[in-house]
């Protein structure tokens, strides 16, 4: 009499927990995490304290920002970029961190870690999943990270710091949120863009700057429509978390980050599964 062995696969939650722990082991063991946190920090201390601009008379040289909270956020939710200042503040985030994902997922597939793993390990949404929420982390932190240096610099130029303290924290938990979508988004371009890693860095740059949506939104402005609307795009709602926020930014950074995950995941997942992923 002979007995049939039966082999139960994982439940969902104890795989996602063993790829979590893969991948964040392996971001919390390479030097290129921390190299990223520093860069997050020491970038806007440099803008904040040494990035000088001409009057309006073209003539003498004064300071870029009068806030130490500028190099946060803009003070108003800006489509159209005005000046380098509305710019420069934490959406940089999303540039380092999209050259960051690059790198991190571009080992996996240098490294051949990608083959080992979907040899062993099947489910490609799991992929996907871990991928994306391990990267959101990283660019999390440097959030954070720019926070404290774009701080430090600014009030030791001596920059003004007064703020309405609530819009102040909404725009940095808007942004630390928004690092999900955007996340899921490199993670997605990445599979598309496995087998060029050149590639893959210059796609996440040239999303992560935002230039389509402030192209579309100086067309739109330029037709005198509203803006508004940009928002249901990632760099829109990033944009709009600005020093003037209110609880309704902070659900529309909520809501676009979870859309755009789901999106992107299924994507890459649909990718994953009906094409060769070594």
């Amino acid at each position: 009499m002979t007995r049939e062995l039966k082999f139960e696969s994982p439940s969902f939650k104890t795989r996602i927990k063993g790829m979590l722990g893969v991948d964040f082991y392996r971001l919390f063991h390479t030097p290129l995490f921390y190299i990223f946190l520093a860069v997050a920090a020491i970038i806007p201390a440099m803008v904040s304290a040494m990035t000088m601009m001409p009057d309006q008379n073209g003539n003498t040289m004064e300071p870029l920002y009068s806030n130490v909270w500028q190099i946060i956020a803009a003070s108003k939710s800006l489509y159209v970029i005005e000046t380098i200042a509305d710019y420069a503040n934490m959406n940089m985030v999303f540039i380092f961190g999209g050259i960051m994902v690059s790198i991190f997922i571009g080992h996996d597939y240098k490294s051949g870690y990608v083959k080992q793993l979907f040899t062993t390990h099947a489910k490609k949404q799991d992929y996907m999943i871990s991928k994306s929420l391990v990267c959101a982390f990283a660019m999390a932190c440097m959030c954070i990270t720019y926070f404290i240096g774009g701080t430090l610099g600014g009030l030791l130029v001596g920059y003004d710091t007064s703020v309405n303290i609530g819009s102040l924290i909404i725009a940095i938990l808007g942004k630390m949120i928004m690092s999900l979508g955007w996340a899921s988004l490199y993670t997605f371009l990445n599979v598309i863009f496995r087998k060029y890693f050149g590639v893959s860095i210059a796609s996440s740059f040239f999303f992560g700057t935002g230039i389509l949506i402030i192209g579309a939104a100086a067309v739109v402005e330029s037709l005198s429509l509203p803006t508004s609307f940009l928002n249901i795009f990632l760099y829109g709602a990033s944009v709009n978390a600005s020093l003037a926020s209110g609880i309704g930014t902070l659900i529309t950074c909520i809501t676009v980050s979870a859309v755009w995950t789901v999106i992107y995941n299924f994507l890459g997942t649909k990718l994953l599964s009906h094409s060769d992923v070594y």
